[in-house]
């Protein structure tokens, strides 16, 4: 089952027309969240970053979305499918309703929630091969909507077809300056000694939600100095560590790239910090 506007309805049941605005011109934005049982991982920052992209596309804030009704919204996809005793993902979508081209008919919106199970309650560090390479085909922008998570992921879709020809695990995306920015899908770490880098949101990288809670842990951890900087592709290989992290995976440790290996005790040690900080919040 999926949630439609506050309707279960089947996951076969037709429900867009071809006047939808997520399809016509990707005017979406969305949400993936971790949930394990009655628990949302990171629910407040998730749904502070919605109302924020929200208001920067000017969508139209319906009254009842506070963080509680849209909570659980949520958590009747989960009941519906069975996974509210599960470890699940859920992708939460909102789209401004059907009308008008590129100049929209209303900024009112809609939203579709939906469900899936997933392996592991928690999150756990796979430490097995994960080769990563540079993305030189296109380069993302380095303005504000580059750090939404809007619909508009074409880059992503592109980058995943030539990582997969290229059979490596993900690729690196750059900037326009030519500077690292992320990958595919998450957000990077760099680790030098006790240094440990990531780009700045200025450089155009997601706005990630375990991105930002893993700066939260780096900060109160007085053995490792955080700086946002923007990163040369040159830096890569001269890395100890480098990991990637999204809201699924949580932490994804680096193994090789090109003909450098590297290693993963900052990343384990970290991601026993990060789980606590899901347990808390």
């Amino acid at each position: 089952m999926v949630n439609y506007n506050g309707i279960l309805v089947s996951q076969d049941t037709p429900l867009f027309t071809e006047a939808n605005r997520a399809f016509g011109y990707g005017d979406a934005l969305f949400e993936t969240i971790r949930s394990f049982g009655t628990t949302i991982f990171f629910w407040e920052d998730h749904y502070l970053r919605l109302m924020a992209s929200m208001r920067i596309l000017r969508m139209e804030i319906p009254m009842e979305f506070t963080m509680e009704f849209l909570a659980d919204e949520v958590q009747r996809v989960l009941e519906s499918e069975g996974l509210n005793s599960t470890p699940a993902r859920i992708r939460l979508s909102i789209f401004r309703k059907d009308g008008g081209r590129y100049s929209p008919s209303t900024n009112e919106v809609s939203y579709l929630i939906k469900a899936e199970e997933i392996a592991n309650p928690f999150f756990v560090l796979d430490t097995s091969p994960y080769r990563i390479e540079l993305f030189k085909e296109h380069y993302l922008n380095t303005g504000l909507l580059s750090t939404l998570k809007t619909n508009n992921r074409i880059l992503n879709v592109v980058g995943s077809i030539y990582a997969k020809e290229s059979e490596v695990d993900n690729l690196i995306l750059l900037n326009h300056k030519k500077q690292v920015v992320e990958g595919l899908h998450g957000n990077i770490f760099l680790v030098k000694d006790q240094l440990v880098l990531t780009p700045p949101l200025t450089d155009g990288c997601i706005n990630g939600i375990i991105r930002k809670n893993l700066i939260e842990v780096l900060k109160n951890e007085p053995q490792y100095e955080l700086k946002e900087t923007s990163i040369s592709p040159f830096e890569l290989q001269k890395a100890d560590e480098i990991f990637l992290t999204n809201a699924i995976m949580g932490i994804q440790p680096v193994t090789h790239y090109r003909r450098k290996e590297f290693g993963t005790s900052v990343a384990q040690k970290l991601m026993a910090k990060l789980n606590a900080k899901a347990r808390l919040n």
